[in-house]
């Protein structure tokens, strides 16, 4: 406040310097003094030209170098190989803060006071920051997703309650597309402070199948079974090894479950034919699979 109030009494000293050059003028105009009109015009008109002429050289000097610092920072993050969405938002970044500082450059050229200028502009900074103080936190966050990378476009994530493939990621929002085509739009500052689960980061995935039988049934001859499925299918990893074990013994079922990794591309093909496959084979070897039932024993 005090900044702001320091700039307006500038103002008002420069409007006051203003009008006491005009009420020079009048005077001099009222006393016929011709002379000290055209004087006093011409040392304005000097004054003036100077200042914008500065600011005109400035003002040029100033694009050539904003120029010359972007290609310097387009060249060093290509050479680095820093992915495009983190250049874009950089190089956005560094557009504005040195037009910025251009434009308090030029202002000062022209004989404005910029210790004031620059008083009022971060006066205004406050207010608008304290105004926008959520859309900065995902502004934040938005920074902190594109360095760190938790997730990037195309990956299949689960946050804030939502699972889906990441087709966006904007300086305030992460869009997420979800299986059944919804688009949502998550805050930034929630993802880069929530949990996130990445299931697209590494290269293979494991499977899990939880299969009941009916009791009675060979457990021996089940395991055989399905060893002899998983060993058909190409699409499912040697190593490490898949895993048939006896998982627990239920109130009207005996479990089997069992453990593959295949490529993180092949999950969804594998869970689905497997699923088709355990059924059709268990069937065909008169494997029973058990219903919820209750034994009544009459005394």
């Amino acid at each position: 406040m005090i900044q702001f109030l320091q700039a307006a009494k500038d103002s008002l000293q420069t409007a006051k310097d203003s009008l006491n050059v005009a009420k020079e003028v009048v005077t001099a105009i009222e006393t016929g003094h011709a002379d000290q009109i055209i004087e006093k015009l011409i040392d304005l008109c000097i004054s003036a030209g100077k200042n914008i002429l500065i600011a005109i050289i400035v003002y040029f000097v100033g694009r050539f170098l904003i120029s010359l610092l972007q290609r310097v920072m387009t060249n060093m993050m290509e050479r680095r190989k820093v992915e495009i969405s983190v250049q874009t938002f950089l190089k956005s970044m560094a557009s504005i803060l040195l037009n910025t500082l251009l434009i308090v450059s030029i202002v000062g050229a022209l004989g404005v006071n910029t210790t004031s200028f620059a008083a009022l502009i971060a006066s205004a900074g406050v207010a608008i920051g304290m105004a926008l103080s959520g859309n900065l936190q995902n502004f934040a966050g938005g920074l902190i997703i594109l360095v760190f990378k938790p997730y990037k476009v195309g990956d299949w994530i689960e946050a804030q309650g939502v699972s889906g493939s990441v087709t966006a990621i904007q300086i305030m929002h992460t869009i997420v597309t979800t299986v059944d085509n919804k688009v949502v739009y998550i805050p930034n500052g929630a993802m880069s402070s929530g949990v996130i689960t990445n299931y697209s980061r590494m290269d293979t995935r494991r499977i899990e199948w939880i299969v009941g039988v009916d009791y009675g049934e060979d457990i021996d001859k089940v395991k055989s079974i399905v060893n002899g499925l998983l060993q058909k299918d190409s699409r499912i990893l040697k190593e490490p090894a898949p895993v048939i074990a006896l998982h627990a013994l239920d109130a009207s079922s005996v479990n089997v479950t069992i453990r593959v990794w295949v490529a993180n591309k092949d999950y969804w093909d594998v869970y689905f034919d497997m699923n088709k496959n355990i059924y059709d084979e268990f069937n065909k070897q008169g494997v029973d699979f058990p219903f919820p039932q209750l034994t009544i024993h009459q005394s």
